[in-house]
């Protein structure tokens, strides 16, 4: 996947748009401050949620983390494999580690988000 392809929040979740369907993960930045990831929760299947409201959590070994909707729409697939492999989310936090589909309410509030660049300016 290419990075420069996907769009960034200042909470370190990233989107990558396929027509209207937004896959949305953290990134690799995230899974990396966070540790060791031991279990993702998120039980908002088939919700509609806003733009930085938050749709399930992170638990790593040491902490837990919230994670923020990124863009407004209905969740409508969470990345089942995450249930028994959430370490998926370290290894692969761009690929097998997606955490949920979103089908997106309005696509132009990816203009609000960050690109690769100005997202690599906060991380340093």
């Amino acid at each position: 996947m290419n990075l420069k392809d996907l769009k960034y929040t200042n909470d370190h979740e990233w989107v990558k748009l396929e027509d209207d369907i937004a896959y949305v993960g953290i990134t690799d930045f995230a899974q990396g401050e966070l540790g060791d990831i031991v279990y993702v929760e998120i039980e908002t299947l088939n919700d509609n949620i806003e733009m930085g409201e938050v749709f399930g959590t992170v638990e790593a070994v040491k902490t837990v983390s919230d994670l923020f909707m990124p863009i407004s729409g209905e969740i409508i697939e969470i990345n089942e494999k995450l249930e028994s492999e959430p370490e998926l989310v370290n290894n692969d936090p761009y690929g097998d580690g997606w955490m949920v589909k979103i089908k997106c309410d309005n696509i132009s509030q990816l203009d609000d988000l960050l690109d690769l660049e100005a997202y690599d300016s906060l991380t340093k």
